[in-house]
């Protein structure tokens, strides 16, 4: 478990890193996917099951929607030509560093309180009723309303139809 957890957030930063270091949209894509799907495995490692599939699939969903519109949208095929990724590199740089040393130092400055109680039996469980309370089943059903209005969106934003392939030929 140790080291599936040490693996998992070696390449959950070393993706992280590397979606500033690509010089292309779709590889700076794959790479922020390969570091929140180690993430989502991190979450899974530590018996959060429900956030973890949660992290994967949304991760997955929202990976595959950008990749869909670069194809669509991007003036280079795919956004596979070399671009910069970071504007201001020395500007983001110093930035960067100062927030990393705020957080560490609030992380390691701050006397964090003792643990009161147990943790309950069912963590997923108890974390869904403090979120949602008694309407999960509604956010669920909600869930898949969005996923058929994007779908739906998709389909009805082409100007051609579905037969459109069919026309010109025979007539």
């Amino acid at each position: 478990m140790d080291v599936a957890f040490w693996v998992l957030a070696v390449v959950a930063a070393a993706a992280g890193v590397a979606v500033f270091v690509v010089d292309s949209m779709a590889r700076a894509t794959f790479a922020l996917l390969a570091s929140l799907l180690a993430v989502g495995g991190i979450f899974l490692l530590l018996d959060l099951h429900y956030l973890g599939v949660l992290i994967v699939l949304m991760m997955v969903m929202e990976m595959l929607v950008m990749a869909v519109f670069m194809i669509m949208y991007m003036m280079n095929p795919a956004g596979l030509m070399p671009m910069t990724m970071v504007h201001n590199h020395r500007g983001a740089i110093v930035i960067a560093g100062a927030v990393f040393v705020l957080l560490a130092a609030g992380a390691l400055l701050t006397p964090w309180p003792h643990r009161r109680g147990a943790p309950p039996a069912d963590p997923t469980h108890a974390l869904g009723l403090s979120i949602m309370g008694p309407k999960m089943l509604v956010m669920m059903v909600i869930g898949v309303a969005i996923l058929a209005t994007m779908i739906a969106t998709v389909v009805l934003a082409t100007h051609r139809g579905r037969y459109d392939a069919d026309r010109g030929h025979g007539s």
